[in-house]
């Protein structure tokens, strides 16, 4: 042993989870409720992981599982469900009515800011362990019986031995970068443009979410509560935050909004603005050995089908019930299933926010590119497929489906 090694601190549980996001806390609280024992291991501090600004639709499985890990209270109180949502189509809106064409099922309106509060503070009080601000974080033997972690905190070293490891650290995290690149696909579309976020203490401008395509562009109205709002315009990728003050980006706004919505729009100072690229991402397999990846470390979805947290949920369900077959019923083989169960309802989400990208969106400046298509013949057949998709039962019926989250698979 290495004068380093002896240096260390020496801990150990049954699984370590990497990142403090809302699907590593998830994870968590819900692996301690079924007395399985597990440390989080972050890279930045609690009020960073707070200060990030993300989505707020949750399908209903994800808020099923909230329910189940005890984390509900708030949600339920504060949340809005929305029994459908609608399209502005160059100015006629559709209404898509969850409610009716799924047979009763809705979505929560929730920000995930405060779904990542909710889960904190559920942690800190059963006293489950969180080495938030962490650095030189690096999984070791992965692909072994006796995976471990070192790490650095507070100016200590420490090894965290462990049974298994959740990567839940993100698209930039350690977890995927430590499986060899021989042993892993990755398939990435990288989209011509970006979303323009700006957050604001008004009132939203619709009860339900109104997504507008138009000739100027994509434009998204949404909300956080009934008093904060979370608006999104597409801009092409040069564009950068400084070149857009409040009053450029909601005289934009407006343009895109169908005329009688713009004209109840209340707006205000920005709360914060910012550029997300979109990206279409899958590394295959999920998992080497005893290293599972989860969420945004194993796919990253375009925003436009709100699915992003929503497809973290349904892998961190599918792994901890996997990882209570293996400490309560005694089948250590069951985790071995988790690449092949998550990656199924992956793929049905990577091609629903695909598509609903490609029917939403401007892509003068790449239709080429998107679908090896000219300008003239993309446009055309996205318009004669969003027209039979908006104007058919049939079509809503498959986009409601989809949107409200198909089923978590049977573990």
């Amino acid at each position: 042993m290495s004068y380093h090694e002896k240096m260390m601190q020496n801990i150990k549980t049954k699984v370590a989870i990497i990142g403090a996001g809302p699907s590593g806390l998830l994870l968590g609280q819900l692996l301690a409720k079924k007395g399985i024992d597990n440390i989080i291991i972050e890279r930045v501090s609690p009020d960073y992981v707070l200060g990030r600004i993300r989505a707020g639709i949750l399908e209903q499985g994800l808020v099923d599982l909230l329910r189940e890990a005890d984390v509900s209270d708030r949600m339920d109180e504060e949340g809005h469900v929305h029994d459908g949502f609608a399209i502005s189509y160059y100015g006629t809106s559709y209404r898509i009515d969850l409610n009716e064409l799924t047979g009763g099922k809705t979505v929560m309106c929730y920000g995930q800011t405060e779904v990542t509060r909710d889960l904190m503070v559920a942690r800190k009080e059963n006293g489950a362990s969180t080495y938030y601000s962490s650095t030189n974080v690096v999984l070791n033997d992965v692909d072994s019986a006796s995976p471990s972690v070192t790490f650095e905190h507070e100016g200590e070293s420490y090894l965290l031995d462990c049974d298994y490891i959740a990567g839940c650290d993100g698209f930039h995290g350690v977890s995927r970068k430590t499986i060899p690149e021989e042993k892993r696909t990755e398939f990435e579309r990288v989209y011509p443009f970006g979303w323009l976020g700006l957050l604001s203490d008004t009132p939203p401008v619709s009860d339900e979410l109104i997504y507008c395509k138009t000739d100027r562009g994509f434009a998204l109205a949404s909300q956080r509560s009934s008093t904060r709002s979370r608006y999104y315009i597409q801009v092409p990728l040069t564009d950068k935050v400084e070149d857009w003050s409040d009053d450029k980006f909601w005289d934009e706004f407006k343009k895109r909004l169908p005329a009688d919505t713009a004209r109840k729009l209340v707006t205000g100072p920005s709360i914060e603005k910012s550029i997300a690229p979109l990206r279409s991402f899958v590394c295959e397999p999920m998992q080497l050995g005893n290293l599972f990846l989860v969420g945004d470390a194993a796919h990253i979805v375009p925003p436009t089908g709100a699915k992003g947290l929503n497809l973290a949920a349904s892998d961190v369900s599918i792994l901890y019930r996997l990882l209570c077959k293996v400490y309560n019923d005694g089948e250590p083989s069951a985790v071995q299933g988790y690449s092949e169960l998550a990656l199924n309802r992956v793929w049905q989400a990577e091609r629903f926010s695909w598509w609903m990208s490609n029917m939403l969106h401007d892509f003068k400046d790449d239709a080429g590119t998107a679908n090896n298509l000219d300008q003239k013949t993309f446009e055309r057949f996205m318009k004669s497929e969003l027209d039979f998709f908006l104007t058919n039962k049939a079509g809503q019926e498959v986009i409601a489906t989809q949107y409200v989250g198909l089923p978590y698979p049977q573990v």
